[in-house]
């Protein structure tokens, strides 16, 4: 079964709109594990306008199944991940102040970059994912960095599933497929939602996790936390 990490930036996002500590982020983490998660992703961006450096502390002994803490690879964020070891670090070319996630890497270009921080993470004991594009050239150029998983950046597959889900699915299976021969592990995550999973599951089996924030958190205000966590569990079991 594919594992779901659950994102919790936007619990930090509403918690720091007002101040204080409503809605707890550390009681959320464990609550969300509670209920069937197989992990927590986390997301600090250099302004910390969600998650917080000081939350990534204040987290990691609280997490019991897997911690993944994603961000661009800048010295501060290398030396955070190295002091807290997480169970995966997902490296994402994020832009400074840049909204949200809106691009993978180009790992052809910056191959010696990421060859550099990734050796360095995987020396720590800490397995490694980038975020890329569904581009056969940008996998094969992942393969070369030394990291052990992919990301597919699945914003395109979501924003086509709706006219063309055929289509919109292509790419994806190209790129997992090519991912799958170079023995790379397979990551996805981005705009993924109770509509789309399922089928994107169902065509791409081998995808070991996903990793649903956005999505998730606004359905939770309709249907509670607890409810969607299986209802997002539920469609990551493809012979349900």
């Amino acid at each position: 079964m594919t594992k779901l990490s659950v994102n919790i930036n936007k619990i930090a996002t509403l918690r720091n709109s007002r101040g204080g500590n409503l809605p707890d982020v550390q009681k959320a983490a464990v609550d969300i594990q509670n209920f069937g998660a197989h992990g927590i992703t986390v997301h600090p961006r250099p302004d910390e306008r969600h998650i917080t450096y000081k939350d990534v502390e204040l987290l990691n002994p609280l997490i019991t199944t897997e911690f993944n803490i994603e961000g661009n690879p800048i010295p501060k964020f290398i030396d955070l991940v190295l002091k807290y070891k997480p169970t995966q670090v997902t490296l994402v070319p994020d832009d400074p102040g840049q909204l949200t996630s809106d691009h993978g890497w180009d790992t052809i270009k910056h191959k010696d970059f990421l060859v550099d921080v990734i050796s360095r993470f995987k020396d720590a004991g800490i397995r490694t994912s980038i975020f890329v594009d569904p581009d056969p050239k940008m996998v094969e150029g992942a393969k070369l960095t030394g990291t052990d998983r992919i990301e597919l950046y699945t914003e395109s597959y979501a924003s086509g599933y709706p006219k063309n889900r055929e289509k919109a699915i292509k790419p994806f299976i190209r790129a997992a497929t090519v991912a799958k021969e170079l023995g790379l592990g397979l990551n996805a995550g981005h705009d993924l939602n109770l509509d789309n999973l399922k089928y994107f599951i169902e065509n791409i089996p081998w995808t070991d996790e996903v990793s649903i924030g956005h999505a998730l958190i606004c359905d939770a205000l309709y249907y509670g936390l607890e409810n969607v966590v299986q209802m997002y569990l539920n469609k990551l079991r493809i012979n349900s």
